[in-house]
């Protein structure tokens, strides 16, 4: 299972699965939240890679209560679960490895981790944890790959328009909150 988030990083690793493997499916969780910037982003890497993306989401009455209750401002992690770890949790029960683009620098939690590791019935694979921001922007340039378009505007780390704001990092994820993951990968 490939997942993407169509952000910052996601150029690099699915152009090295695109030359691998064009029959590779990537899932994509709609959390139905996202920048506008990024739905094109995740169209223009579909199309210059001939990618196979399928997405998933909450139910659309399980969305709608978020969107209604604002559920984000009480409780982001409620939110989290409830748009985009509940339906990774149905698909990934159909597999046996996990393939995330993480990378180390991203974040405390994130150079915790290992390469390979077996977490809740899955071994979850980051080919690209050891690759430091520095190779990753190298990569990118080298290979005329584009850049998502939020980060010329100070974003370092995207997610949902409600919880990300311009920043360094991960500072700019659930801003003036403690939280730096959305429970994906804990």
């Amino acid at each position: 299972m490939l997942t993407s988030s169509f952000a910052a990083s996601s150029a690099f690793l699915l152009r090295e699965f695109s030359e691998v493997n064009k029959e590779q499916k990537i899932y994509f969780i709609n959390t139905k939240y996202h920048f506008d910037e990024t739905m094109e982003y995740k169209k223009q890497l579909t199309e210059l890679y001939g990618l196979k993306v399928e997405c998933i989401g909450a139910k659309k009455e399980d969305n709608d209560f978020t969107t209604r209750n604002k559920t984000w401002e009480e409780s982001p992690e409620f939110c989290c679960d409830i748009n985009k770890v509940r339906p990774l949790q149905l698909i990934k029960e159909r597999f046996t490895v996990w393939v995330s683009g993480l990378m180390e620098w991203q974040s405390d939690h994130r150079a915790s981790l290992d390469i390979f590791e077996q977490r809740n019935g899955i071994l979850k694979f980051y080919p690209l944890l050891d690759v430091t921001k520095e190779e990753r922007e190298q990569y990118i340039l080298e290979n005329e790959l584009p850049f998502h378009p939020l980060i010329a505007k100070g974003y370092s780390s995207i997610g949902c328009t409600h919880c990300t704001v311009p920043g360094e990092g991960r500072e700019g994820r659930w801003n003036n909150s403690p939280k730096t993951e959305c429970g994906l990968h804990l």
